[in-house]
């Protein structure tokens, strides 16, 4: 959600990331509550869809849950939760966008932008394309300043759009132009330019990078989980940016199914963050290219998914939720070292 890791900025040691369409609704200016004080450690967090900052010492990892999950750490070894969502009372107009949403606040992107933090996330119902991405911001994830409520990105309306507002990934192009890309099932992962404020440019309208498969592909088996989604198993995009590359990451195939669950990581890369993005064989992903970079090896995990990509230390780093064998299908945090080549990248330990 960069190879400096994460096509578009991320640079951990720096602070990680370095550096109509929309909602039509009024935004909320309300704030939200600082988090509760009570806390829990663990060793492995359990977690889905996780993202990652650091500031001043402090890595801080971000996941869906009931008003976001978030945990800290010195080391990345040893995690402390908050027992208590990063939102605390959810904006009306997340209500107004997503008729019947609750409070599981799905898939968080987090950012560093013009010396102000950005979490952007979802709200959505599952098999359904009525969704919305909303944006808080705050100055130091380190103090007690509560998130202020930023209001909506963009919404999509089922019936109405062919895209999904969910898995929000914002990156800064090396032009500094910000850039939103998000999507799952329907027509695939999209791409669309932000102003300053990081929500949608005016008349700028979001356009397909990456689909599971061709639009021509014979055979394509049936979604077991939604009618309404269509078979285009893609979402959770990340693009990053690395030696003059554009990095985009998606997951293929399914989550949230435990031991049952398909997800897998696909890559590939660009030199204009517009696209397009071809895998090692020269395959577009917006025609169903796409090398698999990291799946399930039965062992560990019955599957991996929904990465993103920072630079940690001078090295670049993988993290994503991987359905833990031992724990049953439990997502769990997982982490992996990225090495790249002249052709494109591989995994390590």
């Amino acid at each position: 959600m960069k190879f400096q890791l994460r096509y578009g900025l991320h640079s951990i040691a720096t602070g990680f990331r370095t550096l109509s369409w929309t909602c039509g609704l009024l935004c909320a200016v309300a704030a939200y509550g600082q988090e509760s004080m009570r806390s829990f450690a663990v060793d492995t967090p359990s977690v889905h869809d996780p993202v990652m900052a650091f500031e001043n010492g402090t890595y801080h990892l971000y996941s869906t849950g009931n008003g976001l999950s978030h945990y800290i750490s010195h080391d990345m070894k040893h995690w402390t939760g908050c027992r208590q969502g990063v939102i605390t009372d959810i904006p009306q107009w997340t209500h107004d966008s997503v008729p019947g949403f609750t409070q599981h606040v799905w898939a968080p992107d987090i950012i560093q932008f013009n010396g102000r933090w950005y979490l952007s996330y979802a709200c959505s119902s599952f098999g359904k394309n009525t969704s919305a991405i909303g944006l808080l911001s705050k100055s130091s994830l380190n103090s007690d300043e509560p998130w202020h409520d930023e209001g909506c990105i963009l919404a999509s309306r089922g019936g109405r759009d062919n895209w999904n507002a969910i898995d929000p990934n914002v990156i800064v192009a090396q032009d500094g132009t910000p850039w939103l890309t998000f999507g799952s099932f329907w027509d695939g992962i999209q791409l669309v330019r932000l102003d300053s404020s990081l929500h949608v440019a005016p008349g700028e309208r979001p356009f397909t990078i990456a689909r599971r498969y061709a639009p021509t592909h014979p055979n394509v088996a049936d979604n077991p989980t939604s009618d309404e989604a269509g078979p285009n198993a893609i979402e959770a995009p990340f693009i990053y940016f690395h030696r003059g590359w554009y990095y985009l990451f998606v997951s293929w195939d399914y989550c949230c199914q435990g031991m049952k669950s398909t997800y897998r990581i696909a890559v590939g890369r660009s030199r204009q963050i517009m696209g397009p993005y071809l895998d090692s064989h020269g395959r577009d992903m917006l025609k169903g290219g796409g090398d698999i970079l990291f799946e399930g090896d039965k062992k560990e995990f019955e599957a991996v998914g929904h990465c993103a990509v920072y630079t940690v230390k001078g090295k670049p780093m993988l993290i994503c939720h991987g359905y833990s064998i031992a724990k049953g299908g439990t997502p769990v945090l997982v982490k992996r070292n990225l090495k790249f080549n002249a052709h494109g990248l591989s995994l390590a330990k």
